[in-house]
């Protein structure tokens, strides 16, 4: 990892970037699009966006060209105001072809794992196992046939980081190779649609097999019923909000979402993925209780996808995951070294079909595998509601463990003879589970404080959650989660007495109705989620110059895993059509933390057995965990999102032109 701070040549780049835009793109579309149809509306924007990261450079270098059109149809049989809504969207990251040493096809290089032992640190492949000569270790005691070898050929130590390095040492805990270059460059570890990116998909993120250009294309049309009583159907690709907060979603839970914009930062509005759908709604009016109401139907018949969360080898990985997913794909597909497994001290070679992710259970279409939500809204006097539900699929993957009923066989490496169901296995499928959400919403404006006030609370039934305490390494908890947030205007005359400051606050709660957790002879086991999280945020924003010149400063904590992130900001609108925005994003407090690692879970007895575990009779002893832990793999659930960045300070310019 190179330690170049700041590197601040990519930001005069963008500038040139954007002033080339302005030459290249017509002038007649950078004076604005005419069509010489008043039933036809078409704007847009070209945008430059360069993030700078400490000991990083540069870790975004994103151009966007975006059209936005609307075309009115007007009166079609029964229906009327008939429109077709588009937006279209290219989007270039040249982040992986100027900084390809950390993201792209130079990415990742020889990795060593650690040994506490004493022993050296053992490179890629030389572990605790290898027939190898050059291992520290060749020539120990090995289980009959080496079943702990791999073919170090089909996955030599080159374009590999060791999981977490950016974040953490090793310090006794596991971790493991990661390949790290785009999967048309090295497709070790990728599976499947979800582990899949090549180079030119993480460039051109936009255009792909599911048309990721289309943000937005469907029909609108409405019919004006005798009873006064509005119809309202639309079908077509697009984002169906649901909720009334920003930032961390209850309600808001329709479209899945693409963290590897940029994590959590971005604007929901940007990182949504489109689904294809249909809307039909009522809207009724009033009547003798409510001041308006509505009722809407929601059917997603795309085929289910997951939301985003990064890939290993780009810049934003939100927990972390995608590097995760992709070093135990390849783990179970070409075998990998573990650091300080074997006795919980020394690094050990697993071989292929041992530990890792097996498959990905991804949901093929059918009309069974859709989606479907209802919403009825209504306001009585000052005060908006909602009541929402949605049959749906969890849009996070469950990893769901071999051992235990409805698990698959592995070989023990102990005695590659034996093909069983191991309870506590570090071997898993991953999964999509079906969800159910109920919930609701609420929000008001108190007059007499100058406040807006809203609310959303949801149920859930079907999510699945990392378990250490049971056979398969998972169990499936009720969950609720709420929003709390307001909106307030006030004055700061010494600083500007003519424009009123708003300030946001918000804070967003979980709870874990089946959290399973107790403490193991080495440490903590069962669930690494918090049973109870909350994470706050504030928003203070002013505005000068006919509001043409706005700083602001946001702000989140994550109170239990005691991690900040603050991003103080100044957004130039300066004039009808350019526009620069210039931020920083800085992390503080505490980032990965320890939990249990499963190695001593002791799936294969008496190999694995302690003198610490269950039944212990001097040979054998019960599967089941008894807590050494480290940062990886389940420390992120405790770090959460803020706290699995804190190495990922960042410098963040953006200009764009609109037209």
């Amino acid at each position: 990892m190179k330690n170049n701070k700041w590197r601040t040549k990519p930001l005069s780049v963008a500038f040139a970037f954007a002033g080339l835009m302005a030459l290249i793109v017509p002038q007649q579309v950078l004076a604005g699009i005419d069509t010489g149809d008043d039933s036809l509306e078409i704007s847009g924007f070209v945008e430059n966006a360069t993030y700078i990261r400490n000991d990083v450079g540069l870790s975004k270098f994103r151009n966007t060209l975006q059209l936005e059109g609307t075309k009115l149809l007007g009166n079609l049989g029964a229906f009327s105001e008939v429109s077709i809504n588009g937006t279209f969207r290219a989007t270039y990251d040249g982040v992986y072809d100027l900084n390809s040493d950390e993201y792209g096809d130079g990415a990742g290089g020889a990795i060593n794992l650690e040994s506490t032992n004493g022993a050296p640190n053992s490179p890629h492949g030389l572990g605790l196992g290898s027939t190898d000569p050059a291992s520290v270790f060749f020539g120990a005691p090995l289980p009959p046939n080496n079943a702990l070898d791999f073919d170090v050929s089909a996955n030599p130590n080159r374009g590999l980081i060791e999981l977490g390095e950016h974040l953490h040492d090793a310090d006794g805990g596991v971790t493991f190779g990661v390949p790290v270059r785009p999967c048309d460059k090295d497709s070790r570890g990728c599976k499947g649609d979800y582990i899949s990116d090549t180079l030119n998909d993480l460039r051109y993120s936009d255009f792909n097999d599911r048309w990721d250009f289309i943000r937005e294309l469907y029909v609108n049309a409405t019919i004006d019923m005798d009873s006064g009583t509005t119809f309202n159907l639309s079908v077509g690709k697009k984002q169906e909000v649901w909720g009334r907060t920003d930032l961390f979603r209850v309600l808001d839970v329709l479209n899945p979402v693409d963290y590897s914009r940029n994590n959590i930062y971005d604007e929901l509005e940007d990182i949504r993925i489109p689904l294809w759908m249909a809307t039909a709604e009522w809207q009724f009016g009033a009547n003798d209780l409510l001041d308006d109401m509505n009722l809407q139907f929601v059917w997603i018949f795309d085929k289910f996808r997951p939301s985003k969360l990064g890939q290993a080898g780009t810049p934003n990985q939100i927990l972390d995951a995608g590097s995760l997913f992709r070093g135990l794909s390849n783990c179970w597909d070409n075998g990998c070294t573990v650091s300080n497994f074997a006795g919980g001290d020394t690094a050990t070679n697993f071989g292929p079909g041992q530990l890792g992710i097996r498959n990905i259970e991804e949901p093929e279409w059918s009309l069974d595998n859709g989606q479907f939500g209802v919403k009825f809204e209504g306001v009585y006097s000052d005060i908006g509601f909602s009541l929402n539900a949605f049959y749906t699929r969890s849009q996070l993957p469950s990893l769901r463990g071999s051992g235990g009923p409805g698990g698959f066989a592995t070989e023990n490496p102990f005695d590659d003879t034996d093909n069983d169901v191991f309870p506590y296995l570090i071997a898993f499928d991953m999964h999509f589970p079906r969800v159910v959400l109920v919930g609701g919403s609420l929000d008001y404006y108190a007059d007499p404080l100058k406040t807006a006030f809203r609310a959303e609370v949801a149920w859930t039934k079907g999510e699945e959650f990392a378990n250490t305490l049971k056979p398969r390494l998972f169990s499936e908890s009720e969950v609720v989660r709420w929003v709390l947030g307001a909106d307030h205007n006030f004055f700061i005359r010494s600083i500007n007495k003519n424009k009123a400051f708003l300030a946001s606050f918000q804070t967003f709660g979980q709870h874990i109705l089946d959290h399973d957790r107790e403490d193991g002879p080495l440490g903590p086991v069962g669930m690494p989620d918090w049973e109870d999280n909350y994470i706050s945020t504030l928003l203070i924003k002013g505005w000068w110059f006919q509001d043409r010149l706005s700083p602001q400063i946001i702000s989140a904590y994550d109170w239990s895993a005691k991690a900040y992130v603050v991003s103080p900001s100044v957004d130039w609108l300066i004039n009808d059509n350019w526009r620069l925005q210039v931020a920083a994003n800085i992390k503080l407090g505490t980032g990965a933390r320890k939990f249990s690692d499963c190695r001593t879970c002791n799936p294969f007895s008496p190999f694995t057995a302690t003198p610490l575990h269950d039944n212990w009779d001097g040979v054998n002893a019960d599967a089941g965990d008894i807590g050494l832990g480290g940062f990886e793999p389940l420390g992120r659930f405790q770090s959460g999102p803020i706290g699995m960045a804190q190495k990922e300070d960042e410098i963040q310019v953006t200009l764009r032109y609109r037209f």
